[in-house]
């Protein structure tokens, strides 16, 4: 099993304080397959809470980044940024958790919390950086941060969410990354009761997309390539379903939408969703992170439409979204996986062929530390 010494607490005087074991699944470079990697957490500070993984989702943007598809991979990589758990341990100062309490973390575990952007409540758009859940960027010591494909995370108390006790607790992990990736433009766009809201892509993201859409009271239409999935959408809150091949039913639906959320993760082309929206209508891009086929200009400029990006969401943002799908008793589509089947996974992933979310059961990883 490989080792590595990272995230424990280094002193004024430079020495490094001795952390908490820990193992994780991870990888060394952009080749090699996820396997077994022990490494130290840091102790419990005054602030910190300590949680034993329970459940970690699998995102897509995990493969991107143990894959080095984005060029800023810090080795060695242990990913997972959808985490839910149960709190072991909390610093003398905690004030909102107990031992015992369920916890999640998301995306973010810290921020400089002195931007603007910090001050307004949105630690994702830290003009410092925020720090990510796993892969950092560096800390101040100049360790690496590792995620949620471990045995368990010590995060600072602010970057720790509360978790619904109504809800699935194994289905939960993905509403962390997923639920709040799709939660926070509809809030930031308002969309609400009768908003015409398209979603493009029934996938990890999109399965959450139409649901929440549906909770905030919008109108969903759902866009998807396979017919597999078309009952699946009007299951999670469409009133309307459309085959993204079909050119007559694209055709039926011009202008008629008001706002689109983009959950297609790898290079296509928006034109054909485009046309369906409305004068003024906006399309929020949440899923590519790479560039896209030309946007037609002339037929934006001709609409007032506009295509924008956002980036998961707020700390505020992930707790609301939360405490929604609480209420409505929304949880993802999750398969269970073994983190030990975690590379076969990805593999899956990459063929289209998970419905619609892994989340890995971490018990996985505690039988094979006692195998």
């Amino acid at each position: 099993m490989t080792s590595y010494a990272q995230e424990v607490e280094v002193r004024t005087d430079g020495s490094r304080a001795q952390g908490t074991p820990a193992v994780g699944y991870g990888t060394p470079d952009k080749t090699s397959p996820l396997g077994p990697i022990q490494f130290e957490r840091r102790k419990p500070g005054p602030t910190d809470v300590s949680i034993e993984i329970l459940y970690c989702g699998v995102c897509h943007s995990d493969l991107h980044q143990v894959r080095d598809e984005w060029n800023n991979t810090v080795w060695p990589c242990i990913p997972g940024h959808e985490i839910v758990g149960r709190v072991t341990a909390v610093g003398a100062e905690v004030t909102r958790f107990k031992v015992g309490d369920l916890a999640g973390v998301g995306c973010m575990v810290d921020s400089c919390q002195e931007c603007e952007s910090c001050k307004a409540g949105e630690e994702q758009y830290c003009q410092n950086g925020f720090l990510a859940t796993y892969n950092g960027p560096f800390k101040a010591d100049g360790s690496n941060t590792f995620g949620g494909y471990s045995d368990h995370i010590v995060v600072t108390e602010q970057f720790v969410l509360r978790i619904p006790e109504n809800l699935d607790l194994k289905a939960v992990a993905p509403i962390l990354c997923a639920g709040v990736t799709t939660y926070s433009p509809m809030k930031h766009w308002k969309v609400g009761k009768g908003t015409k809201v398209g979603v493009m892509a029934l996938g990890g993201l999109g399965h959450m997309a139409a649901q929440i859409a549906a909770a905030l009271g919008a109108e969903v239409t759902v866009f998807t390539t396979r017919e597999d999935k078309m009952a699946d959408a009007r299951t999670l809150g469409a009133g309307a379903v459309v085959l993204s091949t079909d050119e007559d039913a694209m055709k039926a639906l011009k202008g008629t939408l008001e706002f689109i959320i983009d959950t297609i993760p790898t290079r296509h082309d928006v034109n054909p969703y485009l046309q369906t929206l409305a004068h003024d209508g906006q399309l929020v891009l949440v899923g590519a992170l790479e560039p896209l086929e030309p946007a037609n200009n002339m037929y934006m400029a001709t609409q007032r439409l506009g295509m924008s990006g956002s980036l998961i969401g707020s700390l505020a943002e992930t707790q609301e979204v939360l405490d929604l799908c609480g209420q409505h008793g929304i949880v993802a589509q999750a398969e269970m996986i073994d983190i030990q089947d975690i590379n076969k996974t990805f593999e899956r992933m990459m063929n289209e062929e998970i419905h619609y979310r892994a989340v890995i059961d971490m018990a996985s990883i505690t039988r094979e530390q006692r195998a």
